[in-house]
């Protein structure tokens, strides 16, 4: 008998980081890619310590137990298991990090440091510390100082010990690794051999300039990195804009308190406890011992040094089969429903429809709403391109999405220069939906177009993010969208939706009803199932839902690629559920519900995981897939998943992501499947044509 009926929230998300690691791992992953899951991997853990783990030890410093709310485990027990958890992946990171170093050098590159480099790399270096480094270098002597500065959780430092000559007095300095300048230097090489030094060694093999004031007996230089909590505390005065409100409170996250320490595990003692005494580092902190690097985050941006057969070969994304980039798509959504499903299909379906619905005479308004955004958006670009051309642009930014705060801060000044209407969203509701409707005058009439999605707007991560796009012309699905624009401007007046599910007044109960019209077909003997996608699912009050449509013989499959806190497979309790995760070149991001309703299926995108925050606490939209073609695209999509036996593994309550095998099927990934299904999609239409 389990002693809990759901898995820890945040014990399930370092194991979907350990799934992380395990393609770090994987011989079959090229050797540049595998360095870019070891990035992906420390940056998901940035993340979690400035987020998540920073919420569990407010909690557990507070004193409350907090078991009602994390599934049965103590604050004060969980920031312990999570430390010893995230101590072990560190180590494991190290390993496979050697690993990948030692495979690169029979690949003839090397990664060296400071002791090793020749004597034309030593002139090569020293140039390059002059002329480009040394400029950009902030170095702080210690000792004397009234108040420690402050260190940045986005950067890394390198801590220093001088011993004075004679006296052997103990100086302490700190270098902050600058983030201007490329963390790896490619180093010049006149054979077939390459080389690349980091920017910390490069920086130690210069310690004698830089403290060649001092005279010191000897210098060592050792990493250390801090992580702070990054809650947002938004200021209440009411004379204050929301702009002004998120630029204050995102500057005062950089003095959030410390909530991870890491350090080189070579460092001496003494120098150790003289920054953990400065920056008031205790106990309760997770301290945590590490290698000779840290913010290996910036592996994901590894130099490919030509080296293209050692990363995964780029697919090109695919065109839409019937949707031209060349023509008009507002004419042929018109007529038909369209689904972009990116990065297999092309993200520019659309920007050409934002930049379509600018230029077009007809077109009178354009409403959006958008969370993330691309570093030189063309969303953005296309917007204010329409607001020029007397377009009524409204845009819903959300101010909040955490750490894109100040991108979003940018952006939102930048269109509000240009004339575009904003919107800020509604107190204490982050505004995650994918939405946007544009109206165009036809035969004297308002006829709406637009589009639905499970992502962001944003052309960079479409390349590596799966997510799907409903694009539409369907007047009452649209006439829906209008009503949470009007819910934005009026939002203590809650609207009804005919055909949208809209967190976060209705998306709970409706899946509640969907999921109860399973059970009542199961127990009518009626063939009933339910096909979930999602991110993460971590809702105890839907996890019991679903664990109730087990019990009554409903059949559950689950692709949920993050958080899983629900426990598949246990008699009398989820023996009707089987959960996997598919980790694998790109990040399965797509939320696609599927229910069977006894041969009629239903089938939803949505922007919402089964999260309470998603559930209860956002503006979340989910849409209904009428157009039967592309319904049994997405029912095909779940499936080309669901048969995954490469990168797919299971959900259970051991957390150890084993494998998915089935010894008697072929060979099946699934990410590479689906590239191949939408290339049919393709030939078969070339062939009728």
């Amino acid at each position: 008998m389990l002693e809990h009926k759901y898995i820890d929230r945040e014990k399930s998300w370092l194991a979907f980081n350990a799934r992380v690691l395990q393609e770090a791992a994987d011989d079959s992953v090229p050797l540049l890619d595998r360095l870019r899951f070891l990035g992906i991997f420390s940056n998901n853990m940035d993340e979690f310590f400035r987020v998540r783990f920073a919420a569990i030890r407010r909690l557990s410093l507070s004193g409350i137990s907090g078991e009602k709310y994390l599934g049965g485990i103590s604050a004060q027990q969980l920031v312990k298991d999570i430390t010893e958890i995230v101590i072990q992946q560190q180590s494991e990171s190290l390993r496979i990090l050697n690993i990948i170093e030692t495979k690169l050098g029979k690949e003839n590159i090397f990664i060296i440091n400071e002791n090793e480099i020749s004597r034309e790399q030593e002139n090569f270096l020293k140039d390059f510390f002059i002329q480009k480094l040394s400029p950009e270098l902030v170095t702080i002597i210690l000792n004397d100082l009234a108040e420690f500065p402050l260190l940045k959780d986005t950067l890394g430092y390198l801590a220093v010990k001088l011993v004075m000559n004679q006296t052997a007095e103990v100086r302490y300095a700190v270098i902050e690794i600058p983030k201007t300048i490329n963390r790896f230097v490619v180093l010049p090489s006149n054979n077939e051999k390459q080389y690349v030094i980091l920017l910390d060694d490069v920086i130690r093999h210069n310690l004698k300039s830089i403290f060649n004031i001092f005279d010191y007996e000897s210098v060592s230089a050792h990493m250390i990195k801090i992580t702070r909590d990054a809650q947002l505390d938004i200021d209440s005065d009411l004379s204050k804009s929301m702009i002004e409100k998120i630029s204050t409170s995102v500057k005062d996250r950089r003095i959030g308190e410390p909530v991870r320490f890491i350090y080189d595990q070579l460092i001496e003692k003494d120098t150790l406890q003289f920054f953990l005494d400065k920056m008031k580092i205790v106990s309760t902190d997770s301290i945590i011992p590490g290698g000779r690097y840290h913010n290996r985050r910036d592996y994901m941006n590894f130099p490919n040094l030509g080296r293209f057969d050692l990363l995964y070969k780029t697919n090109e994304p695919l065109p839409i089969p019937g949707l031209s980039l060349q023509g008009s798509i507002l004419e042929k959504i018109s007529t038909k429903d369209y689904l972009l499903n990116a990065p297999y299909q092309s993200f520019s379906y659309l920007t050409k429809f934002l930049r379509e619905a600018a230029l077009d005479p007809k077109v009178t308004s354009i409403k959006i709403t958008l969370y993330r955004l691309a570093k030189n958006s063309q969303i953005i670009s296309s917007l204010i391109n329409a607001a020029k051309n007397g377009k009524k642009v409204t845009v819903q930014i959300e101010l909040q999405a955490r750490f894109d705060e100040a991108s979003n801060i940018s952006y939102a000044e930048q269109m509000k220069t240009e004339g575009i209407e904003l919107i800020f969203g509604i107190k204490g509701l982050k505004v995650h939906s994918k939405i946007c409707v544009i109206e165009r005058i036809e035969n004297e009439k308002i006829k709406r177009y637009g589009f639905i999605s499970t992502g962001n707007f944003n052309e960079s991560t479409a390349k590596v993010y799966t997510d799907v796009t409903l694009f539409t012309s369907h007047q009452q699905i649209l006439k829906d969208i209008i009503k949470i624009f009007e819910f934005f401007d009026i939002n203590y007046r809650v609207h009804r939706y005919k055909h949208l599910i809209v967190s976060p007044h209705y998306t709970r109960t409706r899946f509640y009803k969907l999921i109860d019209r399973e059970i009542l077909h199961a127990s009518a003997g009626r063939k009933t199932h339910i096909k979930l996608k999602m991110n993460s699912l971590s809702d105890f009050k839907m996890i019991d839902k679903l664990y109730e449509a087990s019990n009554a013989g409903v059949k559950i499959q689950l692709e949920i690629r993050g958080i899983c806190s629900l426990i598949p497979g246990i008699p009398g309790m989820s023996e009707n559920i089987e959960a996997i995760s598919i980790v694998d070149n790109y990040l399965e991001h797509s939320r696609i519900y599927i229910f069977g309703n006894a041969g009629q299926t239903e089938v939803y995108i949505s922007s919402a995981d089964f999260m309470t925050r998603n559930l209860d606490g956002r503006v979340e939209v989910t849409c209904p897939i009428y157009d039967q073609e592309i319904k049994n695209e997405l029912i095909d999509n779940f499936d080309l998943g669901w048969k995954g036996n490469v990168k797919a593994r299971y959900h259970s309550y051991k957390l150890d992501n084993k494998y998915r095998v089935r010894k008697h099927d072929p060979v099946f990934r699934a990410q590479l499947e689906t590239y191949r299904y939408y290339q049919n999609k393709i030939d078969v239409l070339e062939e009728i044509i």
